[in-house]
């Protein structure tokens, strides 16, 4: 699997030579793996500044409502936002975080009105990165 998370474009020849099997025995570990959900399918990597999305921001959310149909309209409404790349639910001071990714902070105010728009929040604070130092790293396998 760390030789898929580095490259999920590998042939299925390339990747058996990479990780010592046959290619019929990589094929059989790779049906099982897609078979078990453990692989959720292919991506790549997109250089965010290369599209001029330049702006991260980390999005705390702190709310009153703790009730299920609350909740999946929240999570719904959220879902609805192209913006948002992460979406967590959290202990601590917050109840859920979001990753938002645009291009600047008039966009950021489009995204924010939009979240604040859906759903009854008590307290929304954005944090703004200023350097990605790490960011997509493997799973620790």
């Amino acid at each position: 699997m760390k030789a898929l998370q580095r490259d999920a474009g590998l042939s299925q020849r390339e990747l058996a030579e990479v990780v010592g099997l046959s290619q019929n025995a990589c094929w059989r570990r790779l049906k099982a793996l897609n078979d078990s959900k453990t692989l959720l399918g292919a991506t790549m990597r997109v250089d965010r500044a290369q599209l001029g999305l330049d702006l991260v921001v980390f999005v705390m959310l702190r709310t009153g409502h703790h009730s299920a149909d609350w909740l999946d309209t929240f999570r719904r409404h959220v879902l609805t936002i192209p913006e948002v790349v992460d979406f967590h639910r959290i202990g601590g001071d917050y109840d859920y975080q979001l990753k938002v990714v645009t291009q600047d902070m008039a966009s950021y105010d489009r995204v924010y009105q939009h979240l604040i728009g859906g759903v009854e929040l008590d307290s929304v604070t954005s944090y703004f990165a200023m350097e990605t130092i790490a960011e997509g790293r493997l799973l620790p396998l």
